[in-house]
């Protein structure tokens, strides 16, 4: 792939209220926005539509979904009206379906969050069509890896493929006061264990999802990390665009794949 390839990304898109306090992870994804090519569209796998099969959003002009409760009215205010791409979406289920995988359209789901939000960042302008596609929570880590590696040719057409979850995701443990800037250890474990994995390349320690430390304390629900394999089929070669943590144990992690 030439350089100027777009490569494959994985977002920590933490709380809803980073549409309204970017903190760190704001200015870390517009800046990657303005040093890479324009895309020409972007496909997201988000930890927010999870499925039994597999979807892919065909719509025209999805609607904002403000699929949260209990935050400040003006975030439910903010729109994403970037449009769709009912042709890519098409060309989705085409390589999809000579891949082996089952997958449906669906025309009628609305954008929600881990879309929308960190796009606001990166292209505020909402004009670069964007496609979701579901995670199949039914499919192994493997098998969502090979989705990534199934769209990955995509990326020379100039499109970004992103999964948006979180490196960390356990909402009970997190310091919602915004008040601690003290990362527990079981979350810094968890991250730096994938973190030093992926960086020597060892993809296969991070799909036996089951044996990484500290994994259930970090994710007690899976959704908000497998979206991390979808990147990891995107690209082999690792990089850390940018590492925090807020709320004490949620990580704000940008992962690389070119």
């Amino acid at each position: 792939m030439n350089l100027q390839t777009l490569p494959g990304l994985f977002i920590s898109h933490g709380s809803p209220m980073l549409a309204l306090n970017p903190e760190q992870v704001g200015p870390a994804l517009h800046r990657l926005s303005l040093n890479l090519p324009r895309p020409t569209a972007i496909i997201v796998m988000s930890a927010h539509w999870e499925s039994e099969a597999l979807e892919v959003n065909t719509g025209i002009r999805p609607e904002t979904w403000h699929d949260f409760r209990g935050f400040p009215p003006e975030l439910y205010e903010l729109r994403y009206p970037a449009p769709g791409n009912p042709e890519l979406a098409e060309q989705v289920l085409g390589l999809l379906a000579n891949a082996g995988f089952s997958a449906h359209a669906n025309s009628t789901r609305p954008r929600d969050h881990g879309v929308w939000m960190p796009l606001l960042h990166m292209y505020p302008e909402a004009d670069i069509p964007v496609v979701e596609i579901s995670l199949p929570m039914s499919m192994s880590a493997e098998e969502i890896y090979k989705i990534g590696q199934t769209l990955a040719p995509l990326r020379e057409q100039q499109v970004f493929l992103i999964g948006s979850g979180s490196i960390t995701h356990n909402l009970r443990e997190l310091s919602w006061q915004g008040n601690s800037d003290e990362v527990p250890e079981w979350a810094s474990t968890f991250r730096n264990y994938v973190a030093n994995k992926l960086t020597h390349s060892d993809f296969d320690a991070v799909l036996d999802w089951q044996s990484i430390p500290q994994l259930k304390r970090n994710h007690p629900t899976l959704e908000h990390f497998a979206p991390l394999f979808f990147a990891m089929g995107t690209g082999n070669r690792f990089s850390i665009v940018h590492s925090s943590f807020t709320m004490g144990a949620l990580g704000m992690d940008i992962y690389r794949f070119d």
